[in-house]
């Protein structure tokens, strides 16, 4: 019996062994059934022809190739474009959750209409990374899974300032008339938009700030478009007389806009007001290059796209963001760098 009891042990040892293995083993095999190897981002843009949401996106796309072979894990993308209506990028939200997106990356038509998208990827539970075009911080705060990238509007304001400041301090020739003051115009994104407001205002305090004192002639709403820029700063050219000493465009292209009016001008080029812009595209670097604009506020594409890619991953894979740079669990800042002949070289080859 003694025997027999031992052997009935070694058996009962055995069977445990095998017990554990086998739950190891169906362990592993779930555990591989539950690795994600593949992901769905959506991308929805206020506008698909913006210069620099264009650029960003090129990153981005880049920037998803290079994830998906780092990390192994195949990442479908859908990009759409709103075409500046945001009863379009509401149906774009709702498409894009109903294809089975894991998270979806808007550039708010309206900034101050977000309520639609934020409540259907609440109820679908579908993570949303606005981005570029920043909504207001309580409407952020509807959802815990709601996020933004991008950079400081008043901080690209605030560099603006300092650049025109820069060049009408150091270049007496800027001076038309030699009064001392900076006679300049505004080109403004849009009617009510916050960036549009907050550039244009941090812009000009800051140049008051450096001591220049400014005088205002007048202004247009360009809606952020090289060519409405173009027609509306021929326009206050004729208006003023040759009187307009500064040109501040809210972005690059109105920037563009207004060099594409004083070529067509008949005012010689040593004669051209300052013109100094936002965005660092890439032709407006070119425009810094050729001495045609002052210079450019560079709005990080790259750092961006690729924090916004980073994000999404994370959400989609995990759903941890504990490695992701949020500020107060909702913001990824991109800082602003002031671009003049001097380094644009260093930003051409980013």
């Amino acid at each position: 019996m003694d025997g027999g009891k031992e052997m009935c042990r070694k058996y009962l040892v055995l069977a445990g062994v095998l017990c554990i293995v086998a739950v190891n083993v169906g362990g592993c095999k779930s555990s591989e059934e539950e690795t994600i190897k593949n992901i769905k981002i959506g991308v929805t843009l206020y506008d698909q022809y913006d210069t620099f949401l264009s650029e960003m996106m090129a990153e981005f796309t880049k920037y998803t190739a290079d994830k998906e072979e780092e990390s192994g894990v195949a990442i479908n993308m859908e990009i759409m474009d709103a075409s500046q209506s945001q009863l379009t990028q509401n149906e774009q939200v709702k498409s894009l959750i109903d294809k089975g997106c894991d998270v979806i990356c808007v550039n708010l038509v309206d900034r101050t209409e977000p309520t639609t998208i934020t409540d259907l990827a609440e109820n679908n539970n579908v993570p949303i990374i606005f981005f570029n075009r920043e909504l207001v911080a309580e409407d952020l705060e509807r959802w815990t899974e709601l996020y933004y990238v991008g950079a400081d509007a008043s901080e690209s304001g605030t560099l603006e300032g300092e650049l025109a400041a820069d060049a009408f301090k150091t270049d007496s020739s800027m001076d038309k008339n030699g009064d001392g003051i900076c006679q300049y115009v505004v080109l403004e994104g849009e009617a009510g938009h916050q960036d549009s407001i907050v550039r244009t205002e941090y812009s000009v305090n800051t140049m008051a700030e450096k001591g220049v004192e400014t005088e205002k002639l007048g202004y247009a709403i360009a809606n952020w478009n090289r060519a409405q820029a173009q027609t509306k700063t021929a326009a206050m050219l004729t208006q003023f007389d040759n009187k307009i000493e500064l040109i501040i465009a809210n972005n690059d292209d109105m920037a563009l806009g207004a060099i594409d009016a004083l070529k067509a001008s008949q005012i010689p080029k040593e004669e051209w007001p300052g013109v100094v812009g936002i965005d660092g595209t890439d032709v407006g670097l070119n425009a810094v290059k050729n001495e045609e604009m002052l210079g450019t506020v560079y709005n990080d594409k790259e750092g961006q796209a690729q924090e916004m890619l980073n994000l999404a991953f994370a959400i989609a894979t995990n759903g941890k963001t504990d490695e992701i740079p949020l500020l107060n669990g909702k913001y990824v800042r991109i800082p602003y760098h002031k671009v003049t002949l001097d380094n644009v070289e260093e930003y051409e080859n980013k």
